[in-house]
């Protein structure tokens, strides 16, 4: 049995069965059987009474929609994007990305996630970048082609770090001005032009706290994809100086934390951040900065608890 994650949008992938894309006649043979997420144009997926994921039944009568994006396969089964309004669906009930991630089976989270980035990447790429000419989209939906020029545009993913940063003892954690009152985490940032992860880390860490990420520190942990709205995130741990952390345009506070501090804002709630309360809060646990963190605190107390060898008598 594979490992379960810790974290949202992983566990359950669809087998991408790439070599369909190029095959409408076998999509065509699976879609009176497929399942379809259908999504709002806000993002939201249309959800049955109790709020979970819609069985919609694909529309057989009028064939497979043209504007579906196939997604993949579970268990032999198809399953396709469509817009809800198309499904005339555009007055159901629906649910957020975050929500259904924290009460749908990981399978289906995961699926919604994918779903999801590409609607956005779909929306947000209707014409050509190169001659402003309009895009069609083909292969299934992962490939926008321009009927002006001919050029081909793929499906958008931004790199981003987020990085859990120590000087050895305790974990530097920042807030953002429109956070709830208690929450923190940890510094996350783009990755540049030209630029290594490693030296993202460093950079972002300078720029938003001011702290000094020490050389060839930087160690990758795990990734997750972050579809708010097309994010891949890098996870790592990396050890800094221990300087004095600052505010900056990204963060209004970033401070430093011992692990007593990491390990009660762990215990907590995360839905507690806007209530009254003493004490930090910290990320959800659909996401990878809470594993980031827990990877931290976790290497710290085996470090700090492990027994004393004072190795063989001289």
């Amino acid at each position: 049995m594979p490992a379960v994650s810790p974290f949202a949008f992983v566990d359950g992938a669809l087998d991408r069965a790439d070599h369909l894309r190029d095959d409408p006649a076998a999509l065509d043979a699976a879609w009176p059987q497929a399942g379809i997420i259908a999504l709002q144009p806000d993002g939201r997926a249309v959800v049955d009474a109790v709020g979970a994921l819609c069985q919609i039944a694909a529309p057989a009568a009028a064939g497979r929609l043209p504007s579906a994006t196939f997604l993949g396969l579970r268990e032999g089964r198809a399953w396709f994007l469509a817009e809800a309004a198309e499904l005339g669906l555009a007055a159901a009930p629906s649910i957020d990305l975050r929500k259904a991630a924290a009460h749908w089976p990981a399978w289906q989270a995961t699926l919604f996630a994918q779903a999801r980035a590409l609607q956005h990447w779909h929306r947000q790429h209707r014409f050509c970048p190169a001659c402003g000419g309009a895009l069609g989209f083909v292969r299934a939906g992962w490939l926008g082609q321009c009927a002006a020029c001919g050029s081909e545009h793929y499906p958008r993913t931004d790199q981003a770090i987020i990085a859990a940063i120590t000087d050895g003892q305790r974990l530097l954690l920042g807030r953002q001005a429109g956070w709830p009152a208690r929450r923190w985490s940890v510094v996350a940032g783009f990755v540049e032009p030209g630029e290594t992860l490693e030296q993202t880390v460093a950079r972002e860490v300078m720029e938003e706290t001011g702290v000094r990420v020490r050389t060839h520190s930087a160690r990758y942990l795990a990734s997750q994809p972050w579809p708010f709205p097309g994010s891949l995130m890098l996870g790592f741990i990396a050890h800094a100086e221990p300087d004095t952390p600052r505010a900056s345009e990204e963060l209004e506070d970033a401070r430093w934390f011992s692990a007593d501090e990491v390990r009660a804002g762990l215990e907590r709630d995360w839905k507690d951040a806007d209530g009254e309360g003493t004490g930090i809060v910290l990320s959800s646990p659909i996401s990878i900065a809470r594993h980031v963190i827990r990877s931290w605190l976790d290497e710290h107390d085996a470090r700090t608890t492990a027994p004393f060898n004072p190795g063989p008598a001289g």
